[in-house]
């Protein structure tokens, strides 16, 4: 842009800015107002511990920002066309599931502007990170519509979305919500370090994905994790135990630091902790898959 078309479009501003001053302060005060109340209560209150942190590759240099929907939130890289992070809190069921959308919709928000044809004859699912069954049966219609948008959604082969992640996201859903009340989930895709995209898209594919379950500690009983990587290569019917990981090993293929916020002690023993059977995860490891 040259000198002279910048002055053209500053000249409209900057006549606003002379003739009603007051409104240009009073935009100025509610920008700041609402940049105060998403930084300082609404993201701290739909998450656990802290945002995760872009540290490292793949996940540092991604041109990530925060975006938060009515029941999660996550952290879109532009650069990837790809959620790195999506955050929820599964609570007890209180809504029927309502009926899937027929087509998934871009988000006004992303600049990338992913559409559903990006991933059409593509070979791949589009793969939501935020599940439709869990936010719409806990959180009602308008949230399920969210998990819609394309900023959640990433390259999944199907027999990997409609196998053994959904086999994992069911338990979740059922067994893990009735046995343990509330409790938070962070998930996303693992990515190399020069992803390959979908076919005349620049929507990058993943090679894996993670999933984090953390139960927050009580009076009764301190806090416990359980951690997941799948390959896209995942075998539909193989157990769920083979997937189980430590946060530390996700946080290592992600780049991501995730619940900086706990104390560092604690934080060092739960994320290097590999305990599935504080889940019970070998009662419903070999369920199959529904579809």
């Amino acid at each position: 842009m040259t000198t002279r078309q910048l002055g053209r479009l500053m000249r409209p501003l900057m006549k606003l800015i002379i003739q009603h001053p007051k409104s240009l302060l009073a935009i100025i005060l509610a920008g700041g107002i609402w940049y105060g109340y998403e930084v300082g209560v609404a993201r701290p209150a739909m998450s656990y511990m802290g945002l995760p942190q872009a540290v490292s590759a793949p996940a540092a240099n991604s041109w990530s920002h925060t975006l938060r929907n009515q029941a999660f939130m996550l952290g879109y890289s532009e650069k990837l066309a790809n959620p790195l992070w999506v955050t929820y809190q599964v609570t007890a069921k209180r809504f029927d599931s309502g009926k899937r959308p027929s087509r998934f919709s871009a988000d006004w928000r992303s600049p990338s502007y992913v559409s559903h044809e990006d991933y059409t004859r593509s070979g791949f699912d589009r793969g939501h990170m935020a599940p439709n069954y869990v936010i719409a049966s806990r959180y009602g219609r308008s949230a399920q519509l969210d998990t819609f948008l394309m900023t959640n959604i990433t390259p999944q082969k199907p027999n990997l979305n409609q196998k053994s992640w959904q086999r994992l996201e069911e338990v979740i859903a059922n067994d893990f919500s009735e046995w343990y009340g509330d409790f938070w989930v962070v998930t996303g895709p693992v990515f190399a370090t020069e992803p390959k995209t979908l076919k005349n898209s620049r929507v990058a594919i993943p090679d894996a994905f993670y999933k984090i379950l953390i139960k927050p500690g009580s009076a009764e009983q301190p806090a416990k994790a359980l951690a997941f990587v799948f390959p896209q290569t995942a075998k539909p019917n193989a157990s769920l135990m083979q997937f189980v990981t430590t946060i530390d090993e996700v946080e290592r293929q992600t780049g991501l630091d995730f619940f900086h916020q706990l104390e560092d002690d604690f934080e060092n023993r739960l994320e290097s902790s590999l305990t599935p059977q504080a889940w019970k995860l070998e009662t419903v490891a070999n369920r199959p898959s529904r579809y």
